[in-house]
């Protein structure tokens, strides 16, 4: 079976095929680490590592470039405020990225080919822009550089909106120096001697040329696909993909893969909003192999509902495949059975994690221990779970009335006390093993 991804720019599950045969370049949008790494962050970078392990295991060279937009308003904030000098903000970046190596880490995510940071890149970015403004596709003004919406007829092809739509739904704010609302900064100018020096004096670039020019630099003028969450669809990837195409004159990106959003009491999670979670905060009540299971269970097309309860509800799947595939040895097999070739066709068939488990759950008993083997390399290798049993641990006396404080806790949804209580028996030398509410 071929593989098929979901299109944003077609509206289509599509056959997916590389522009260069067995080779992909695949670019997906990091973060601006200005704080820790979220649960909606998570939820991608899970789906583009599945990606990533399923294009391998079809025999491809997957060049992935995921960046860090380590310059930024909030960055620069974030410095004033801790700091009282918003040009520590670099201090800010390299924490909360060490920060997201961690996190990410910790959920069994491959490290992409390339990582580039926006301010080791700045010639780039700005030849870029040079590029754009030669084509008639930008324009200088008072030493900004604004992206030309009127002379980029295609825009709106991604997000299907059209530009007339658009500037009558706009929010107007005063600004001379755009000529149309819609109008975008590809560099903001700054103070002498601060941040880079351009040919349009000095400045920092803006959020949406940093992709275009780096997906550029390090995979060239076309990709096969590029990637993130749904909320980056419009305007971010609308316009990366504007400013692309004014440049090369080619398609930029052959697909365009989101994830949808996580919520919580079925609202988008948000920090705006106050509902969203910190990875390092869940790992404190759960591995974060049951984060990725419960990532995996649901289609990445769809909303995902999380809360703590949900996932104690997962774990107990979680770690009774543990427990079933803990006594074999993962072996790839040359010649799958019907049900292996069945769990990689759901792969195949735009990532379809959650049809591969109930494949497997459905026929767990009736497995041979040569399709267990195979099945559990397909479980590690390929969907990227661990499957660690968790170790026995000898329980005190002093250990299981913590415990017995923390179960209440937990079936009281009062989770400071349950973390406060994870940490005293830490203290005791116990590793919290949580189990179904």
């Amino acid at each position: 079976m071929m593989l098929k991804l979901s299109n944003s720019l077609t509206g289509k599950c599509e056959p997916f095929f590389p522009l260069h045969e067995k080779t992909v370049r695949m670019y997906v949008c990091g973060i601006t680490p200005y704080d820790d790494t979220h649960v909606g962050h998570g939820r991608c970078y899970v789906l583009f590592d599945l990606i990533y392990r399923v294009l391998q295991h079809a025999g491809n060279t997957v060049l992935y470039c995921r960046n860090f937009t380590d310059i930024d308003d909030k960055l620069l904030s974030k410095a004033q405020f801790l700091y009282e000098d918003s040009q520590r903000y670099k201090e800010i970046a390299q924490e909360y990225i060490h920060n997201f190596h961690e996190d990410i880490g910790a959920l069994n995510c491959i490290a992409p080919t390339f990582e580039p940071c926006v301010t080791d890149n700045i010639e780039p970015i700005i030849r870029f822009i040079e590029r754009l403004i030669d084509n008639n596709a930008a324009y200088v003004s008072s030493g900004d550089v604004y992206f030309s919406i009127s002379n980029a007829p295609g825009y709106g092809q991604l997000s299907k909106q059209k530009i007339a739509d658009l500037r009558s739904g706009v929010r107007v704010e005063p600004n001379e120096k755009k000529r149309d609302p819609l109008d975008f900064a590809l560099w903001k100018s700054e103070t002498d001697d601060t941040f880079w020096r351009s040919p349009w004096g000095w400045g920092r670039p803006g959020w949406h040329i940093e992709c275009s020019a780096l997906a550029y630099h390090y995979l060239g003028e076309q990709i096969d696909i590029h990637g993130g969450g749904m909320d980056l669809l419009f305007p971010h990837h609308e316009n990366e993909l504007a400013q692309t195409e004014a440049v090369t004159h080619k398609p930029f990106s052959t697909f365009w893969v989101h994830n949808a959003f996580v919520q919580v009491n079925k609202e988008k999670m948000s920090k705006s909003l106050g509902n969203f979670f910190m990875l390092r905060d869940v790992y404190k009540e759960f591995d974060p192999m049951v984060l990725r299971f419960y990532y995996l269970n649901h289609h990445y097309k769809s909303p995902l509902e999380f809360s703590f309860d949900l996932l104690c509800d997962i774990e107990k799947s979680y770690w009774r495949l543990c427990r079933f595939f803990n006594a074999y040895t993962a072996s790839q097999s040359e010649a799958p059975s019907a049900i292996e070739q069945q769990m990689i066709d759901f792969l195949l068939n735009d990532m379809n994690s959650v049809g591969a488990f109930g494949l497997l759950f459905a026929h767990l008993n009736e497995l041979s221990p040569v399709e267990i083997c195979s099945i559990k390399w397909i479980l590690q290798n390929l969907m990227g779970l661990t499957l660690v049993v968790q170790a026995e641990q000898k329980i005190t006396a002093q250990m299981q009335l913590l415990i017995d404080q923390r179960l209440q806790a937990r079936q009281a949804g009062d989770w400071k006390r349950a973390d406060q209580l994870r940490v005293e028996l830490k203290a005791l030398g116990f590793e919290v093993q949580d189990k179904k509410v």
